[in-house]
């Protein structure tokens, strides 16, 4: 009996091989899919690891010691560096450096400052020499370039330095010596090469200061740090991880060491901190890999039922096409077991060899595609890819037992039929379960939020298997009307095809597997595209624009001043800071130099026009007050303040030529008109006038009077800062509360009503700018649109555009120009979260023209770098198995349809010869043959695109595309209209042209044998 199945195999070869390699699929498809997860487990490690920052790559633990502890007995036992040293032996894999640092005093002309004097194990190795050597032998400097030129200092020049401790006096702050002092000798000038590099740890060593320029450490050798007198220093050890450390297969080890070393840092005390971001980097490893353990079954589950289901047609096809040898079996009373094993071993032998084939398939499938897209990473094959290959197999073989219960089942007469009976109710009550499955697995979506869990995560593939099965009942209808009306039109070809199809119960079935096919590789698509869109929105508009720095401390003048100065043609460059945080109810904010933006910043799809956008922040507005030199004098007259008030002029002033700002106190008012001046070296090149400030002294209540502004102006230049009719014109300035302002001959007038004093100023401001400020936002703005300022006062605004998002921010922040915005401010104070936003035409050397325009770049982020680290993140990673997927599903589509072609050929060839005997005509027999499967195909795409956005409606909200944490960004949920026609269109090329070979086959045949039938 075996012999006649293998004989039966080996007769219908072809279909036996069709069938095995669908069952190849199938298993392979269930093997690939672990075996990928393993492989983007250690790819989302690697590339993770190569496009971390240097922060994240490496640790630093850093303890204070003071070698006079001892002299204090109630002092605590001094800490050696030896104890910090032992805390890093439990962590192996990391390249170590020692440094060790305190400030000193002395070359600094102010004590306001000092000098940061720093021993770093290799320093010379990763700095640039201007002039000098490195510092060989004890006593011996090395000095920063801007430092050197700043001071006067040049390599051979001898200096004397001394410990100093920071006095934290509010009253006097600065530094003071507290050491013997050290006479040293510069023996050289250095520039760093890169700040941002791993080997500086995060010690801020090239930190800018204000007035004084970017940060440079007085470097020097140990042996001069330990002769040299000094109260305490910092000492540091930082690591930066190796590929030992980082080796994607011992990242458990990684964790549980760094945990280790923080336990042991905190049994050290307090004395000793313990600062890495390897943490954050291991847990954002963890994110991606959970991500692509959610992505990834989405597609494979409904893969594996799409393999199932075309078995289930191949086999029910074959079936059907030997029903009379089952007939004849059955006939001659046959045992029951030999009519089962007739009846099934021909399918089961094929799906047997294709599921031991499958296993190896599957994973050197993945290899491929791991070698190709993870190159360097790796899969590390194990038996572990293999363990639902069994349950693969024999979903394939029920599968394949379920396509011939009738064939088993049914009476000879039945069998003997030769158009089949249309399917019964058992089928219409599976259809109805993959229908009500469908639904639940959808309502457990929505009502988890999302969840891919349970059923839910069955929820793709259950609704695109659903909406296959409902358009396939709906096809006969069709069908039959179509044909019918092709018949009455005189069309006979097209009218058999679709005879063809609308008669065989195994049309509908195939058709069911072409909409399946279709609507995988389109949600396939729709994953796919709508991700890397959301990669492109996230690195672009996350970024703010095409590249971002960082800069230090600095005025927001200074940074103004110095980024027109570099781009004089607001070409490439543009200077932002953050506006302060006003709690919850007020969104974050971006005070940009609007003149700029449309150059400059990444723009949000969507939104008003950035130009538009940009002259709306920027309506003109008069010119601002400006004093001409550094004598500033004010003019102003005092009357009615009561005993015991008494009031102080200042002036909050910004330098015209990028200096910085100042508030400038000018004394106390004193009765009667009185001139107040002011030197300040701040407005050698010119300054701005922010605003008057009256400020009560001490805390009495109830103060009232009037202050007349009658000048305003320098002395040396002797030049009026504003004239005589703008000081009249109270509508030229504006006093937010306080007071009021009136006209008065003599100037401006100021009549203080202060009721519960003052304990801040009351500012008078020139109207100089648009007021309430411009802004604009996205999403909701606070109650009565009023913002936090720079200075952090309340900041009325009024909206002037409404954005979808604002870049950096996301979909909820503001927009104001930062000009304006620091007119109106008059804190004096420095720039919060300063960046310099640059697009793709910076010049390579920017980072040196800001730098010598005194910013210092403390951090770079690139579009194009963070698009690179969100595409080695592990929802990119898992949306490659998408794609491998909707391979799968076509060469799945494919078998089912050359199977199918091949059980139906040998009934047609004879139908369609003996029409063409009785005369039907060579072109109506080569449509019937050629369009058949084509026309079919061609409904599928279509009714396959419309499943795949159907079940990407219901289901694609719930993908983590974006990661486990998406960004607040308007992430796209929707793919582009062209990468799904194209998608889709791929697959029905494909399609189509297996049908068109079939069809060409079968024309073939009835040509050849009307024209032997003729013959004979």
């Amino acid at each position: 009996m075996t012999g006649l199945v293998l004989a039966m195999v080996w007769r219908r070869r072809g279909q036996a091989v069709t069938l095995a390699l669908l069952a190849m699929l199938a298993v392979a498809s269930a093997v690939a899919a672990p075996a990928y997860l393993i492989a983007a487990d250690r790819a989302v490690a690697a590339g993770q690891i190569s496009t971390a920052a240097p922060g994240e790559l490496g640790l630093s633990i850093a303890a204070s010691l003071n070698p006079r502890a001892g002299a204090d007995p109630l002092a605590p036992p001094p800490l050696d560096f030896t104890t910090v040293a032992a805390a890093l032996v439990d962590l192996p894999g990391f390249d170590y450096v020692y440094a060790t640092e305190y400030p000193a005093v002395g070359i600094e002309p102010s004590l306001e400052f000092a000098s940061r004097m720093v021993f770093r194990q290799g320093v010379c190795d990763h700095l640039t020499l201007r002039a000098g050597r490195c510092p060989a032998g004890e006593g011996e400097l090395l000095l920063g370039e801007r430092t050197a030129a700043r001071l006067g200092l040049r390599p051979g020049d001898p200096v004397t330095l001394t410990g100093a401790r920071f006095n934290d006096d509010a009253q006097t702050p600065g530094y003071v010596p507290a050491a013997v002092p050290q006479r040293l000798t510069v023996v050289g000038t250095y520039t760093i090469r890169d700040a941002g590099e791993a080997y500086w740890g995060s010690h801020g060593y090239f930190t800018a200061t204000p007035g004084r320029g970017p940060g440079e450490p007085v470097f020097t050798l140990m042996a001069t740090v330990a002769a040299m007198d000094h109260p305490g220093s910092d000492v540091s050890i930082d690591g930066t991880a190796g590929p030992a450390a980082l080796d994607v297969d011992r990242l458990g080890d990684l964790r549980a060491g760094v945990d280790r070393l923080g336990d042991t840092a905190a049994k050290l005390g307090s004395g000793v901190q313990l600062s890495t971001g390897l943490p954050g980097l291991l847990d954002r490893i963890d994110a991606g890999r959970a991500a692509a353990r959610q992505l990834v079954p989405v597609l494979a589950v409904p893969l594996v039922l799409l393999a199932c289901f075309s078995i289930f047609l191949a086999v029910g096809y074959g079936a059907e096409g030997r029903q009379d040898e089952l007939a004849v079996v059955a006939l001659r009373g046959a045992r029951w077991w030999t009519r089962w094993w007739l009846a099934t071993g021909e399918s089961l032998v094929a799906v047997l060899a294709g599921a031991v084939a499958g296993c190896l398939a599957g994973q050197l499938l993945v290899n491929v595609v791991a070698a190709s897209r993870f190159p360097g990473v790796g899969v590390d094959p194990g038996w572990s890819s293999l363990r639902y290959a069994p349950l693969a197999a024999v979903a394939a073989v029920a599968a394949a037992v379920a396509a011939q219960h009738r064939q088993l089942l049914s009476p000879v007469s039945t069998l003997l039929r030769r158009n089949p009976a249309r399917r019964g109710r058992r089928v219409l009550i599976t259809e109805a379960v993959v229908v009500v499955l469908a639904v639940v697995a959808g309502l457990q979506l929505a009502l988890s939020n999302g969840s891919l869990t349970g059923l839910g995560l069955f929820a793709p593939a259950l609704l695109i298997l659903a909406f296959a099965l409902v358009a396939a009942r709906l096809l006969v209808p069709v069908l039959t009307r179509g044909a019918a009306r092709a018949l009455r039109r005189g069309r006979p070809g097209t009218a058999l095809a679709g005879f063809q199809l609308s008669r065989r119960p195994g049309a509908e079935r195939l058709f069911a597997l072409l909409v399946a096919t279709v609507g995988v590789a389109g949600y396939a698509a729709c994953g796919v595209d709508t991700a890397a869109r959301g990669r492109d929105v996230e690195a672009v508009l996350g970024t703010g624009a095409a590249r971002v720095l960082d800069i230090g401390p600095v005025y927001r003048q200074q940074l103004l001043a110095a980024v027109r100065a570099v781009d004089r043609n607001g070409d490439f460059a543009m200077a932002v800071s953050r506006l302060p945080s006003g709690g919850p109810a007020v969104p974050s904010g971006l005070a940009v130099d609007s003149t700029r933006l449309a150059a400059v910043a990444a723009w949000p799809d969507g939104a008003p026009a950035v130009r538009a956008v940009a002259a709306r922040l920027r309506p003109d507005a008069a010119e601002p007050a400006a004093f001409a030199g550094t004598d500033i004098s004010v003019a102003a007259t005092t009357t009615g303040l009561g005993v015991g008030r008494r009031l102080r002029l200042s002036l909050a002033l910004s330098s015209v030529d990028g200096r910085g700002d100042t508030e400038v106190q000018l004394g106390l008012l004193q009765p009667g008109r009185r001139v107040y001046q002011q030197r300040v070296r701040l407005c050698q090149g010119g300054c701005r006038l922010n605003g008057i400030g009256l400020t009560a002294v001490g805390t009495a209540l109830g103060i009232t009077g009037r202050v007349v502004i009658n000048e305003l102006g320098t002395v040396n230049p002797v030049a009026t800062a504003v004239p005589a009719e703008r000081l009249r014109d109270p509508g030229g300035w504006r006093m937010a509360a306080n007071g009021r302002l009136a006209a008065d001959p003599d100037g401006l007038r100021i009549d203080l009503d202060a009721s519960g004093g003052l304990s801040a100023a009351a500012w008078v401001q020139p109207a100089d700018t648009p007021w309430p400020l411009p802004v604009a936002h996205a999403g909701p703005l606070p109650p009565g649109a009023v913002l936090t300022g720079l200075d952090a006062d309340p900041l009325p605004a009024v909206p002037v555009a409404e954005l979808p998002a604002v870049p950096l921010l996301g979909r909820h922040g503001t927009l104001v120009d930062l000009e304006y915005a620091d007119r109106v401010a008059v804190d004096a104070a420095e720039a919060q979260l300063p960046q310099v936003w640059l697009n793709d035409r910076a010049p390579a050397d920017i980072v040196d023209r800001l730098s010598a325009r005194g910013l210092t770049v403390t951090g770079d982020h690139r579009a194009g770098l963070t698009a690179l680290r969100l595409a080695a993140q592990g929802p990119a990673l898992a949306l490659w198995f998408h794609l491998l997927a909707a391979g799968l599903a076509v060469l799945l589509g494919a078998g089912g349809l050359v199977l199918a072609a091949a059980v139906d050929r040998g009934r047609r060839v004879e139908d369609l010869t003996a029409l063409r005997v009785q005369g039907l005509g060579r072109r109506a027999a080569g449509r019937a043959t050629l369009w058949t499967y084509a026309v079919l195909v061609f409904a599928a795409t279509v009714v396959g695109l419309l499943v795949a956005l159907g079940a990407w409606a219901l289901t694609g909200w719930t993908l983590p595309l974006a990661g486990l944490t998406p960004p607040d960004l308007p992430l796209p949920a929707w793919p582009r209209p062209g990468a799904m026609l194209g998608a889709c269109g791929a697959v029905a090329a494909v399609l189509f042209l297996v049908a068109l070979a079939t069809g060409r086959d079968l024309r073939n045949r009835v040509e050849a044998k009307t024209v032997n039938g003729r013959n004979g």
